[in-house]
């Protein structure tokens, strides 16, 4: 069976294999037998091959080096292309993070390969499946030049476990002067809550203008933690300094497509479409029988949020 190359994404200090890497294990089943790769500062593999191989890792790469761990990512994308020059794979497989999608750019360019990039599914025959245009067009597309590379939206695929091996392999780590340039110099961890992380989340409660003030979004936040949800913010609510911007879901913030995605007092711009369009079950809750988001969303609520978003939430806090 052929081999397909998986990169790893890993949580920030040790804190194990990030879901969309177990998603992205899952999606490189369809085009062979998957092999992780590990890339940081040495013991990173430590804690993740037992996972790794749960959902299907044959064989897990690893790569541990200062000198992947100091700079940035073209030291990760250079011993991935070195991985691919050895090992021919038939795809590389690597999840649609900020991160992921440049060290996908920059592999394609070191191996002359195509890539595909914020893919919902691929096929056994390497086709890819893709929401463009706001979700308002699905491409099918192939690589034809290369190694294919693509890149898997979080949410797009559900991790299944399949165990495998896990044989792990050590992989030399040779970096160039060249991807050497600029060199991290201090981490902060964000100190996070404990909902899911946006991009990961299978729930995901969304607030609008239409919630007023930064005040008031403590009820979409009483909603989703309900839910057991991600909190997520159109840009008008951002920009009116209702949430932070690290919330944003849109065209110019993070792109989501969990399970269920629950609109309140959003309008459905197209720029609020383009995040969250591919979202399973799609609920919106709007006071404006007229607004853009009910022509795209499953179940509508017409009414006002301050009377609606309270009930839901404690008619769910009951049953639970």
């Amino acid at each position: 069976m052929a081999e397909v190359l998986v990169l790893a994404e890993l949580n920030p200090a040790g804190g194990g294999v990030r879901k969309t890497t177990l998603e992205a294990l899952t999606a490189a089943r369809a085009l062979g037998e998957p092999s992780a790769v590990v890339l940081g500062a040495p013991g990173t593999a430590a804690g993740v091959k037992d996972v790794l191989a749960e959902y299907g890792a044959a064989t897990v790469y690893v790569a541990e080096s200062a000198d992947i761990d100091d700079y940035l990512v073209a030291p990760k994308a250079e011993v991935l292309a070195q991985l691919v020059s050895e090992k021919s794979p038939a795809a590389v497989v690597i999840p649609s993070s900020p991160e992921g999608k440049e060290i996908a750019a920059r592999l394609a360019i070191k191996t002359g390969s195509g890539f595909l990039t914020d893919v919902t599914e691929i096929a056994s025959d390497g086709t890819a499946t893709q929401a463009a245009f706001a979700g308002a067009t699905i491409v099918h597309s192939q690589v034809t030049v290369g190694t294919p590379i693509y890149t898997l939206r979080g949410n797009s695929v559900t991790p299944e476990a399949a165990p495998s091996a896990g044989a792990e392999q050590p992989v030399s780590v040779s970096v160039s002067d060249s991807a050497k340039q600029v060199r991290v110099v201090e981490r902060v961890v964000e100190q996070k809550s404990n909902r899911p992380e946006l991009t990961e989340a299978s729930i995901v409660v969304s607030g609008g203008r239409g919630v007023a003030s930064a005040e008031n979004f403590s009820v979409i936040e009483g909603l989703a933690d309900s839910l057991g949800a991600a909190v997520g913010a159109s840009r008008a609510a951002v920009d009116s300094g209702f949430y932070p911007h690290s919330f944003q879901v849109g065209q110019t913030g993070k792109t989501v497509s969990p399970q269920l995605y629950v609109a309140v007092g959003i309008s459905g711009a197209i720029q609020h479409r383009a995040g969250m369009q591919t979202s399973k079950t799609i609920v919106a809750i709007n006071k404006d029988p007229e607004a853009p988001i009910f022509e795209l969303a499953d179940f509508g609520v017409i009414g006002d949020l301050n009377t609606v978003v309270p009930a839901a939430t404690e008619q769910i806090n009951a049953r639970k």
